[in-house]
């Protein structure tokens, strides 16, 4: 990728249904060879799609971070129990005061205490910090 890609994939990312001219506007290109990057930068997978993302208020159910501190010696050692529960979206190992991010989405928020209720059971978890998503800028 050149100045010119990493310039479309960022108008891109600040408005997937810019127009080609738009694009071809602001990066100095013409509209032919702006689509025609964008083609090859679609081909080659580094543009894998494009998504409509909804602001959290605007979603059903909910979505929160776990900050989740454990004492085992490994965090591939904790994963499995995550693996588990089909509303985990998503599992970090983090550096600083705790150890995995876990990203939940579930259905109601009853749903998620008890996803949370669940996980502080497991004998190998010391903490659990909760963080609800209240709304979402960017994705």
């Amino acid at each position: 990728m050149d100045k010119f890609d990493h310039a479309i994939v960022a108008q891109l990312r600040e408005n997937a249904r810019a127009s080609i001219s738009a694009i071809s506007e602001h990066v100095g290109l013409s509209r032919s060879a702006v689509a025609e990057r964008i083609r090859k930068l679609e081909s080659t997978n580094v543009i894998r799609g494009y998504q409509v993302m909804l602001s959290e208020s605007q979603k059903d159910g909910v979505s929160a971070y776990l900050e989740i501190q454990h004492k085992r010696a490994r965090c591939a050692d904790v994963v499995p129990h995550f693996r588990a529960i089909p509303e985990v979206v998503s599992c970090y190992g983090v550096t600083g005061e705790c150890d995995l991010i876990v990203l939940i989405k579930a259905q109601t928020m009853r749903r998620l205490h008890e996803i949370r209720e669940h996980i502080d059971t497991i004998d190998d978890i010391v903490k659990i910090k909760t963080h609800v998503v209240l709304n979402q800028w960017m994705g």
